[in-house]
């Protein structure tokens, strides 16, 4: 069966990172994803490069700075539901794509813009990645490494959580407004303005005195006993989570550690910290992972990419999936009624011109996109 957003027609411009992931997600949910690559680009190299987050996608080369090039977009965009696009603020503009543009042709068009500072403000022209955004953001000084220096969680947080993530987000909303009104928008989303999104427990924790403590020195940032990642004997590592009374002593049962100090003074953390570490350090990640095994402690093995499609629970779901040669993370959520599709029925394959003749451009529009250098001549055997 078909995902709920089967009949979407999304046009991707090319882009990195966050904006794939965005239409990654939305393929995932059943649109169909046309990425419109720059003329030139090997669809091949950029599998190779961005891999999972290109599936489900057919490419359509283009130059759309020759001449031309709007209008191959524009005509993209005449029977398309969404647009997405990354470049810098302004650009889209000058290349003729912008807001104004594709929406006069296509007014319910829900245009979706992925900065990392938005469309406006000081910075919103300058350069940035991820670990910029999240600094300024204040999603990166929480959190920090054993030495108190702050540490990105990848890029994840940043370029993922807070901006693909927060772009599909926001283009789902826009497409609900479009189908009940008849009306596009643009979507602004911003990368520092998601990372601050992702701040509000936090926000709340400072603004009512429970995140108090200076950087590692609070619940959730390697400063509480009952909440971290300690070494075992085998160089591996276990993460606790025992936060509520009933898992804590669970934990405490499974360590065999009865009679530990008060874990509700955080005056006890330090000395905890270390009971807790000592002990942990005694067993290998197995030997802790079957002292824990039926206890309700808030206790799992920290596994690596390549163990972690083999963990009982994982494997039961088929959180992963191999996937022409590439192992893939599986589309969530899931849903009972509109079951996604797997795997993705398009490849990562240079399409351009069955694409555009499925829209309707006709034989001359092609031969002069192709004579301009928007597009290159098509292959022998795609020719009419």
């Amino acid at each position: 069966m078909a995902g709920p957003l089967t009949g979407v027609r999304v046009i991707e411009l090319g882009a990195i990172g966050p904006a794939p992931f965005a239409g990654m997600l939305l393929g995932d949910l059943g649109a169909e994803v046309i990425r419109v690559a720059r003329h030139g680009d090997d669809a091949a190299a950029q599998r190779a490069v961005h891999g999972v987050l290109l599936r489900g996608r057919r490419f359509v080369q283009a130059d759309l700075k020759a001449p031309g090039g709007a209008e191959l977009v524009r005509r993209l965009v005449q029977g398309a539901d969404v647009l997405t696009e990354g470049f810098r603020p302004g650009v889209a503009e000058r290349l003729g794509i912008g807001p104004d543009d594709l929406l006069a042709g296509n007014p319910r068009l829900v245009y979706g813009r992925m900065t990392g500072w938005g469309q406006d403000g000081p910075l919103a022209a300058s350069a940035g990645h991820d670990i910029n955004y999240i600094a300024l953001s204040g999603a990166l000084a929480p959190c920090v490494g054993s030495d108190g220096a702050p540490v990105a969680p990848l890029n994840m947080l940043g370029d993922f959580g807070g901006g693909g993530m927060l772009l599909a987000v926001g283009v789902l909303a826009a497409l609900l407004h479009a189908r009940a009104t008849g009306e596009g928008q643009v979507v602004d989303a911003a990368i520092v303005d998601g990372s601050a999104l992702l701040t509000a427990m936090h926000q709340a924790m400072l603004g009512s005195g429970l995140w108090a403590a200076p950087p590692g020195g609070n619940i959730f940032d390697g400063g509480a006993p009952f909440y971290g990642v300690y070494r075992t004997a085998d160089d591996r590592w276990l993460s606790v989570g025992a936060i509520e009374p009933a898992f804590y002593a669970d934990f405490v049962r499974g360590l065999g550690m009865p009679g530990l100090p008060d874990r509700d003074d955080p005056a006890n953390w330090p000395q905890l910290k270390q009971q807790v570490a000592a002990r942990i350090a005694e067993r290998s990640l197995e030997e802790w992972t079957d002292a824990f095994a039926g206890l309700e402690a808030c206790v799992a093995p920290v596994l690596d990419p390549a163990e972690a499609p083999d963990h009982p629970q994982l494997a039961a779901r088929e959180v992963y999936r191999e996937w022409d040669g590439l192992r893939h993370p599986a589309p969530a959520p899931r849903f009972s009624a509109t079951t996604v599709d797997w795997p993705p029925t398009a490849e990562a394959t240079d399409s351009t011109y069955d694409v555009l003749r499925e829209i309707g451009c006709s034989t001359d529009e092609l031969d002069q996109w192709t004579s301009s250098g928007v597009i290159t001549a098509a292959p022998k055997g795609d020719q009419e």
